[in-house]
């Protein structure tokens, strides 16, 4: 008996008689079968624990032999190397009736530029989920039938990429033909290969060599570490949600400042036309007024011809501030908020896994065992009853046909954790990537300050014209000092 025989539902006996053990894992409490006479049988047939149970967690995991293929070792580093894909928006809108948004695709490891759309996407994400169903498939944007705004069209694009990359750096995925086929075809219907290439093929677990022998190299607490796992990736996920939350707040208050300073700018001299702007144009500035000034408030003496072209002169500061500004934002969006996306994204991912084999492979073990219970029972009724022989060979039939189904459960339930192992293992070698985050958030914020400090400092002097005249005082007067 393996090493990970505590880690899953019991395993089915030799030919000689098959037996199953009445009870499973589900979340790391065992939950009985109802049959209670079945459990009884079944206790009775597989005897007392191993010595394999009983050993101590520490000493399993000495005893994993070495070249363990459960164990991987990637770095950042090698992931992030294994291939960098952009995603960018085609402007142009194709179609005779209904528009859609088409993406030029490109890929640095395969050197191919291909166009897609999304329902390409949702294609190649179905794809995968059905060949791998027991890794981390990132998940997609949603999809928007109606008035899909420009925003919502860039934050798309933006998912896709983080999808892209995550699926392309994957250790299995990368190796894929389905990966090669959706970044490199430049046929019409990619959709099409897609599914003809998975068409009558099984899952990771009919294909790997492995599968079969999964439970021989998970450790004795394999559930345990599941458990663990899955607590520590969901606090995770909960502390870089509010951390993407907050980084995209202070982006965004960056884009906003950038904005108002513009704002502020045009106020003291109106834009010259034909300046692209996102902002609209003022009616009117102060640096170029032409009001006339009344001779009675002035007394044919006034500084204010002086005063609008030393405002004209400042709102020149004002927009050099606002562009850095807006530098230090979209500096932040790229390199802070998007990339706690991406690392989001993988803990959801990750997530979406757990659901998965809690839902699929498990739930699917549990209706199996229980539909066993109740055919054992059936039988040792049958048998009590003294029925007919040939009622009660097509029933044993039955019985050994759902056994036969149990056993294989019970392998995909071991190969579906075999998966979630070494998925822990990749989130984990994705965690050095918060100090790239947080380095990249701190030299932003020095970046964008030091040079804003140096655009005020510049501008500073040129606050003196603006208090010289005929009969200005040589400085503005007390408590109004710039300084």
């Amino acid at each position: 008996m393996g090493r990970g025989d505590s880690a899953g539902a019991g395993c089915l006996g030799g030919a000689g008689g098959s037996h199953v053990a009445r009870a499973h894992m589900t979340g790391g409490t065992m939950d009985p079968l109802p049959c209670a006479a079945a459990e009884a049988e079944a206790e009775e047939e597989a005897g007392p624990p191993t010595a394999d149970l009983l050993v101590p967690p520490a000493l399993s995991r000495m005893q994993t032999p070495p070249g363990n293929p459960l164990l991987q070792g990637h770095s950042l580093q090698e992931l992030v190397a294994r291939d960098s894909v952009r995603v960018e928006l085609i402007p142009e809108k194709k179609g005779l009736f209904l528009k859609h948004v088409e993406y030029e695709v490109s890929s640095q490891r395969f050197k191919s530029t291909v166009y897609r759309r999304y329902n390409d996407f949702v294609a190649f994400h179905e794809t995968l989920l059905h060949k791998f169903p027991y890794r981390m498939v990132p998940a997609l944007p949603p999809k928007r039938m109606l008035g899909a705004d420009r925003e919502f069209i860039e934050a798309r694009r933006r998912a896709l990429t983080r999808f892209i990359n995550l699926v392309a750096r994957h250790p299995r995925f990368c190796e894929d033909a389905l990966l090669k086929l959706f970044l490199s075809f430049g046929g019409p219907d990619v959709q099409h290969r897609l599914r003809e290439s998975t068409q009558g093929a099984g899952d990771e677990f009919l294909t790997c060599k492995l599968a079969a022998h999964a439970k021989d190299f998970l450790p004795a607490d394999v559930q345990a570490q599941f458990a663990v796992s899955r607590e520590l990736i969901r606090n995770l996920y909960n502390s870089f949600y509010k951390l993407r939350d907050r980084a995209g707040r202070m982006a965004s208050r960056a884009l906003d400042n950038a904005s108002d300073l513009l704002i502020f700018g045009r106020e003291l001299r109106q834009a010259p036309l034909g300046l692209s702007s996102p902002f609209p144009a003022p009616l009117s500035a102060l640096g170029s007024d032409t009001t006339p000034l009344p001779s009675w408030a002035t007394l044919h003496s006034s500084s204010w011809g002086s005063l609008k072209q030393a405002l004209r002169g400042l709102s020149v500061e004002f927009a050099r501030l606002a562009d850095k500004a807006a530098q230090q934002g979209r500096q932040e969006e790229n390199d802070v908020v998007e990339k706690l996306n991406l690392f989001l994204d993988l803990l959801q991912s990750y997530r979406d896994l757990c659901d998965r084999h809690e839902k699929g492979v498990l739930h699917k073990q549990q209706r199996a065992l229980h539909r066993y219970g109740l055919m054992r029972r059936q039988m040792l009724s049958a048998a009590a009853q003294s029925r007919e022989p040939l009622a009660v060979d097509r029933l044993e039939s039955h019985i050994l046909e759902q056994e036969n189904a149990i056993q294989t459960m019970e392998l995909r339930n071991h190969f579906s954790l075999y998966c979630l192992h070494q998925e822990t293992q990749l989130v984990h070698a994705y965690l050095p990537l918060t100090s790239h985050i947080l380095g990249a958030f701190v030299n932003s914020q020095i970046q964008g300050h030091e040079e804003m400090s140096k655009v005020w400092d510049e501008l500073r002097p040129k606050l003196s014209c603006l208090f010289v005249g005929p009969h200005s005082m040589p400085g503005p007067p007390d408590g109004l000092s710039p300084h």
